[in-house]
């Protein structure tokens, strides 16, 4: 499970796709609907919002959101109505250099066209409910 910090526009359309699915699974994982991935260290920083479920909800609609201004149309029937307020996190520059270096390798095997937005940015820009933050590489990161 990888659920990027960095901006969907980064990702080219596989990428995109397979987080929704990704984020999607996360979503049922913290709803206690799913037994699989309960463990998994992508999700810690969901688990420490106040709203884990509004967090998780509100990233998914962000990746809805790039999906449609490409074309695509994600269900988000499968995403909850939450009250607005705040659903932010925060993730570290190191993170996010990590995971700009993370997705570059991906995408020159799987799609090097997709890689010159991302190989412009040193610091590439944050999902949108992510506040960049100094720090380096997230602990719970596996490297």
């Amino acid at each position: 499970m990888r659920l990027w910090s960095l901006h969907p526009q980064y990702l080219d359309s596989a990428g995109l796709v397979a987080l929704w699915r990704e984020g999607l699974l996360a979503q049922a994982v913290l709803a206690g609907k799913t037994r699989g991935y309960r463990n998994h260290p992508q999700l810690e920083r969901f688990r420490e919002h106040a709203r884990p479920r509004a967090a998780i909800a509100a990233y998914l609609h962000a990746v809805a959101d790039e999906a449609q201004l490409r074309g695509y149309r994600f269900d988000t029937t499968k995403l909850p109505r939450y009250p607005s307020g705040d659903c932010t996190l925060t993730v570290t520059r190191g993170q996010l250099r990590y995971e700009r270096e993370h997705l570059l390798r991906k995408l020159r095997a799987r799609n090097p066209a997709s890689c010159a937005a991302l190989e412009r940015r040193a610091t590439p820009l944050p999902h949108p409910i992510f506040t960049v933050v100094a720090g380096g590489v997230a602990e719970w990161e596996r490297r």
